[in-house]
């Protein structure tokens, strides 16, 4: 019955509707009222056209705590195209994919992140020591090693401020800033990439043949890691809305540029990290919690500039998602995280693939830290490195907290929350 709003009965006859799903288009009146007038004629099912938005029905439980029949809406576009098919033998039956709290994505993303920080880490104390090495033992001819150093509070604070701007600025222009991002990452993360592996087939002797062009030297390996390196960020770029598989190359490439990262900043000594840490952890709680008691949808700026404006399951009022009603292209999102795939909804979806996500920020703040641990017993001729480990170790416990408080709350955490305090707790029992 689509020619009709279903606001009331009125020429409605029952025994046409009674023991059936009823299809009737959207507007005049609330989904509750709808469903209460289809509930009276008798009808099973309520299916609700629309040609605007779709949404999950939502409002206070006690409104709905009358009505005792499915209620959901669908695609008018889709319905015309049905309806000629199955005519007046048509069926209706709803189906939820299962949507398991805990999923083996989680533990990808856990082992991605704890390689990534511990293999930062390594490098960090790997290439501190060779360049001790290369300066006979002292600290202070490293002006051109291509490293930025953190030595004084002041910094911290100017680094610290600067990634509060962007954020804010990534949230209201999100629309331009997005292709900055994007044409930033593909030239960072294809730099990265090349430096890891460059360092890879230096540490195994791979590779070492030249030859010379005008009295210049070129590598050959290194031409052939630049063509791969860019190759496969041009890929990434040209197809990153590719949701099946291009979660690979994305976290390919955000494993090598937190690396880098993690080898390129350092910090000079213990109350730099301390500093940079704390200022870090009332960044991300504020932008996590306080800052969607600011916007107009009531979602986090962390959240919002992460998955993007046009998320879908986050663009909310309440328990109401709104979804386009027409397919539309896919929207933009800043690479500034690491995705998996649901694997127990990926074939069973059927609105699109499920991530989980996790930001650099939880990865590279983290390893700062682990970094320093491994350079420091560097610096004092040590093969201990008891910090490192138990950096390592508390960065593990800390993660899987954040995970249990998110599968608990149902909502998104702020890391470095959790990193801090396990931190400190697996430091002071174990070391």
């Amino acid at each position: 019955m689509t020619g009709t709003v279903l606001c009331n009965n009125s020429g409605v006859s029952p025994d046409v509707v009674n023991g059936k799903a009823l299809v009737v288009m959207r507007g005049d009146c609330d989904f509750r009222q709808k469903a209460l007038v289809a509930q009276s004629l008798g009808a099973t099912t309520l299916l609700i056209a629309t040609n605007t938005f779709l949404i999950t029905p939502s409002a206070n439980d006690s409104e709905y705590t009358q009505i005792h029949i499915p209620l959901a809406l669908m695609r008018n576009s889709e319905f015309l195209e049905a309806q000629p098919e199955f005519g007046e033998g048509m069926q209706v039956k709803l189906y939820a994919p299962p949507h398991p709290k805990i999923d083996a994505s989680i533990a990808v993303m856990l082992l991605i992140a704890i390689v990534t920080v511990a293999l930062g880490g390594f490098w960090s104390g790997a290439r501190e020591r060779d360049q001790l090495n290369a300066d006979g033992g002292g600290r202070d001819s490293k002006a051109d090693s291509g490293e930025l150093f953190l030595y004084s509070p002041l910094k911290v604070f100017i680094f610290v401020a600067l990634m509060c701007g962007m954020k804010v600025l990534m949230y209201f222009f999100y629309n331009v800033f997005v292709y900055v991002i994007i044409a930033i990452f593909c030239l960072a993360s294809a730099s990265a990439l090349f430096s890891c592996l460059d360092a890879v087939m230096e540490k195994i002797g791979c590779g070492t043949g030249s030859f010379s062009i005008r009295s210049y030297n070129v590598s050959v390996r290194s031409l052939i890691l630049a063509a791969v390196c860019i190759s496969i960020a041009v890929v990434w770029g040209v197809y990153r809305n590719e949701d099946s598989w291009i979660w690979i190359l994305q976290d390919l490439l955000g494993v090598a540029f937190c690396l880098n990262f993690m080898k390129t900043i350092s910090l000079s000594n213990v109350k730099i990290c301390v500093i940079l840490l704390s200022l870090l952890l009332v960044y991300d709680v504020f932008f996590v919690f306080i800052t969607p008691f600011f916007t107009k949808n009531g979602v986090s700026i962390m959240v919002q500039v992460a998955l993007g404006p046009d998320a879908s399951g986050e663009k909310t009022q309440g328990n109401m998602v709104e979804v386009p009603a027409e397919p539309q292209a896919p929207s933009e999102k800043m690479p500034v995280v690491m995705r998996v795939p649901r694997f127990s909804a990926w074939a069973q979806n059927l609105c699109g693939m499920q991530f989980s996500i996790q930001g650099y920020g939880d990865i590279i703040i983290p390893g700062l830290l682990v970094a320093y641990c491994s350079r420091f017993y560097v610096w004092i001729n040590s093969s201990r490195k008891i910090d490192f480990v138990c950096c390592c170790i508390a960065y593990l416990l800390g993660m899987i907290v954040t995970f249990a408080v998110m599968l608990l709350s149902g909502m998104g955490q702020p890391a470095l929350f959790y990193l801090g305090k396990t931190d400190c707790s697996v430091k002071g029992q174990i070391c």
